[in-house]
């Protein structure tokens, strides 16, 4: 069938006609979209990152810190208003800042302290929780999923984990997140950690004793102020990381233990007691006649002198830690008074330091269970059930060398909103445990143990010191069948003006004269030196 001319012209026009209001109406959609884009664009919006987490600091008593002490710098950066290869001459870890800029997303990299700030890019100094030689572990604690787990950091979680402001920097962008080019940016700088908790702790102090310890495999030191019992230093050994838990908790020494609070078999340092005990009832002139051992309704005590002391009063007894002679003074002792005496010193009792930090009571035997004459004569130079814990040991030389007034010994001085000064500070509770005459003759024959005792590996040159050494037994053995002994000292300095006590115990160490006495020697050496350099600047400032 054949079409006529006219009608195939009106078909084209038709077609014309139709492709023509298509391209119409995809221009005015297209025209819509972009207008519906410009309008976004233009809409202004804000971008914020955050840098760094805020936790309050741990400080020791003059408010310098123990965490946080340490800072590094870390900068934001914007890819898109920055050159690449500049701005990574500022990052400490290249690779990874590289890495970052080419996703073009705002990030977060380590930096040095050469870097410069610009539009897009914003410097923070943020405090290093824990250093790298980080000092006080056991007492700091250490966290878990971001909360405390142990020591202070468990203790006062709330405080130090408190809402605090964050570091951060904002950035005005446009209705697709795009940061503007010469668009402003907030910048917050907190100094919100500089909250937290003041110890009572020495810094140096604690330096000092962690570094004299070193070569303790497992045991305590603890120092404290006879004055007012405040703990200046409490090391643990061994030592932990806190980033790396999973290793402590292999490690069969068991460094998550803090020592300090655990108790111990006590041996000779508990002769202490018994002589002041003796002293308040009047027993001070005490003789016997030590022949190297001492029979007790059936069984025989050696003294570790097999071959005796020979004569010994008090003060010879305790110079040469004749066991026998502490064994029958004991049994001239009312008993009821004895252990009363032992109680009103701290032992059977536990040492609330703060919540969370306790020190074990230990054990004290009852008075029925000291009515037995071997317990009695056990007791009488620290072994049998007895046991004690560092902390004890040191608040007992605090009490004799602070003249029979015994301080509580406390860990916490306070709370700081600033860094700046304590708040809420606690006041030292101090108790009349015996009267200044026997602390002063306690004091004495504690010199006298170091200075006649020509073996003493106590006794310095540098200053002056009271102590008593123990070899305590565990009852314990180990492959070569010999038994495995505590050593113990315990002691003050200087000797005329009693300002420190120390005590040292390493588990499993053996002789306290050979093991133990050393590391408190040094330890009062070298915090007397500190004490005069620390006298030295303050006469050099005044002039």
């Amino acid at each position: 069938m054949v079409r006529k001319r006219g009608e195939n012209g009106v078909i084209i026009l038709t077609a014309l006609f139709f492709t023509a209001f298509v391209i119409l109406i995809f221009r005015y959609y297209s025209i819509a979209w972009q207008q519906k884009n410009v309008s976004a664009a233009q809409l202004e919006h804000t971008f914020t990152i955050e840098v760094g987490k805020t936790q309050g600091t741990i400080y020791d008593h003059d408010l310098k810190p123990i965490i946080n002490s340490e800072k590094e710098l870390r900068a934001v950066a914007v890819p898109a208003l920055l050159d690449c290869d500049k701005t990574a001459e500022y990052a400490i870890d290249k690779e990874s800042f590289y890495k970052e800029f080419e996703n073009g997303k705002p990030f977060v990299f380590r930096c040095s302290d050469k870097t410069l700030e610009s539009d897009g890019l914003t410097v923070f100094e943020v405090p290093v929780r824990y250093s790298r030689t980080q000092k006080a572990q056991h007492i700091i604690g250490y966290l878990s999923e971001g909360r405390g787990a142990d020591g202070i950091e468990y203790s006062y979680d709330s405080i130090l984990r408190s809402n605090f402001p964050v570091n951060s920097v904002s950035y005005t962008t446009d209705g697709f997140g795009r940061i503007l080019t010469g668009g402003s940016k907030e910048v917050l700088r907190t100094n919100a950690y500089k909250s937290g908790v003041v110890l009572t702790v020495d810094g140096e102090i604690q330096d000092i004793c962690e570094k004299c310890g070193s070569g303790i495999d497992t045991g305590a030191i603890v120092c404290a102020d006879i004055t007012n019992g405040d703990i200046l230093a409490m090391a643990s050994f061994p030592d932990y990381d806190p980033e790396n838990i999973e290793a402590a908790l292999k490690d069969e020494r068991s460094p998550l233990i803090n020592r300090a609070l655990y108790s111990y078999s006590v041996g000779s340092v508990f002769k202490l007691v018994t002589a002041s005990a003796a002293l308040e009832q009047g027993l001070g002139k005490h003789m016997y006649d030590c022949s190297g051992n001492i029979d007790v309704e059936g069984r025989n005590f050696n003294c570790h002198k097999l071959d005796g002391h020979g004569l010994q009063d008090m003060a010879g007894a305790m110079t040469n830690s004749c066991n026998t002679y502490f064994i029958d003074l004991a049994r001239s002792l009312d008993i009821k008074e004895y252990r009363r005496m032992a109680t009103y010193l701290g032992f059977g009792r536990e040492a609330h330091l703060c919540s969370g930090i306790i020190g074990s009571g230990g054990v004290l035997p009852t008075e029925k269970e000291l009515s037995v004459p071997a317990e009695l004569a056990n007791f009488s130079f620290g072994q049998g059930k007895l046991t004690a814990t560092p902390l004890q040991i040191t608040q007992l030389t605090c009490a004799i060398a602070n003249k029979g007034k015994m301080p509580i010994l406390r860990l916490i001085k306070g709370l700081t909103p600033d860094g700046e000064k304590p708040v809420v500070e606690k006041r030292p509770q101090i108790s009349e445990v015996m009267s200044e005459k026997t602390a002063e003759k306690i004091s004495d024959m504690m010199v006298l143990a170091v200075r006649e005792n020509k073996r003493s590996k106590a006794k310095s040159r540098k200053v002056s010191v009271g102590a008593k050494t123990s070899t305590a037994q565990t009852g314990h053995y180990n492959d070569d069948d010999e038994e495995l002994c505590h050593a113990w000292i315990t002691g003050f300095f200087p000797a005329k003006e009693p300002k420190y006590a120390v005590t040292v115990l390493i588990e499993n160490g053996g002789y306290g004269n050979d093991a133990a006495a050393p590391v408190f020697r040094e330890i009062a050496e070298k915090i007397t030196e500190l004490g005069k350099k620390v006298k030295n600047n303050e006469t050099s400032e005044r002039i």
